[in-house]
């Protein structure tokens, strides 16, 4: 809820005031653990790549970019195609400012008979979805924070929503959705002509099958993808998805006009002739993870099975451990579910002074 007092004067949407907005504290620390970013900076060969691609286009700034992203969206589809064997094309490719942006672009363009999601999940579906106009209805998972297929189907033939959203690993809890059980939801969504939104922004990280290769049997089906997590490439602000050349089309008609820079475009280009650099460290990454799994039940914590680069742990008086642990230097994310809290995966340093702290905040164990 919002404690912002709005002048009387600034005509708000009446259902917009009582929202604050989205944002992960930004306070400084010597271990910044709670926006899930990897720690591992571009490499200094991808950095000489996009200064050279950016000094390369710097000239023709006075011109607006590609309007339609194209040689970006083929080099999208072809490095898709590589890591999940599919074959997709160009025009089956969408790409904007963040995940984010696409996700609003669904919502404007496909949400007329509203939206539904599984709680826990990542909150700024449903924000989106409220700013947008559009009536989200909020589906729930087991106590374990896993999916129940039976449950989520019979919500999905009881409320005909237009546009389903699943996010697998999913965020705040890193918990996946298997591809037999994505196929299941995405018949019962092809059944009342609804689309399935499966948000994997993180399943670089994941050892499951994508839902991109489902894409050829499902024309509902859509894959949201991101260049932020594994590619390290957060501050470029670059998401994309994957789905039927006609959702592509759709996606025509509410985006914004040349809504990614030349910049953007040159920059995400030299990531992508760079991937295996780039995502060079999902391996260690998930090392990482397990191991840092291990440390925290060592210390009593219940640890939510994750397949992404953060991890979910239960933790008594989350709100007083968040604090001592920012006292200790080190942030990480309260993700406002009770009796837990969420780590980023960092670098070797970062994961070993969130554990010092925690058991310091602990009483020492």
């Amino acid at each position: 809820m919002s404690q912002h007092q709005w002048p009387s004067w600034l005509p708000l949407r009446a259902d917009l005031a009582e929202l604050s907005p989205y944002g992960a504290p930004q306070v400084p620390s010597l271990a910044q653990l709670n926006t899930n970013e990897n720690p591992y900076p571009p490499s200094p060969e991808l950095v000489e790549a996009i200064v050279a691609r950016i000094s390369e286009v710097a000239g023709t700034l006075n011109r607006y970019p590609d309007r339609d992203a194209i040689k970006l969206r083929t080099a999208l589809a072809q490095f898709l195609n590589n890591i999940s064997g599919t074959t997709l094309s160009m025009d089956q490719i969408w790409a904007a400012n963040g995940s984010n942006e696409i996700i609003q672009s669904l919502f404007l363009a496909c949400a007329d008979r509203g939206a539904l999601g599984f709680t826990p999940s990542y909150s700024m579906h449903p924000l989106i979805a409220r700013v947008a106009g559009v009536r989200w209805h909020e589906g729930h998972r087991r106590t374990d924070f896993t999916l129940d297929i039976k449950e989520a189907i019979a919500q999905v033939l009881d409320l005909q929503p237009g546009l389903t959203f699943i996010t697998t690993p999913n965020n705040p809890t890193g918990t996946s959705i298997s591809v037999d059980e994505i196929a299941q939801l995405a018949r019962a969504c092809a059944s009342v002509s609804g689309l399935l939104i499966v948000d994997e922004a993180y399943a670089e990280f994941s050892r499951d099958i994508s839902a991109l290769t489902l894409l050829g049997e499902h024309a509902n089906v859509v894959v949201i993808r991101t260049m932020s997590k594994a590619f390290a490439f957060a501050g470029v602000r670059l998401g994309y998805l994957a789905g039927h050349k006609e959702l592509i089309a759709a996606m025509l008609l509410v985006r914004l006009p040349y809504h990614l820079s030349t910049l953007t475009q040159a920059a995400a280009m030299a990531a992508l002739e760079f991937q295996e650099q780039s995502l060079a460290t999902v391996a260690t990454l998930r090392e990482s993870r397990d191991r840092l799994a291990q440390a925290l039940e060592e210390l009593g914590c219940t640890v939510v099975p994750s397949s992404a680069n953060f991890i979910l742990f239960s933790v008594e008086h989350p709100n007083k451990m968040w604090r001592s642990l920012l006292d200790q230097g080190v942030l990480i994310r309260d993700v406002g579910l009770s009796g837990y809290l969420r780590v980023t995966v960092g670098n070797e340093v970062e994961n070993e002074r969130f554990i010092s702290a925690l058991r310091q905040s602990l009483g020492g164990k």
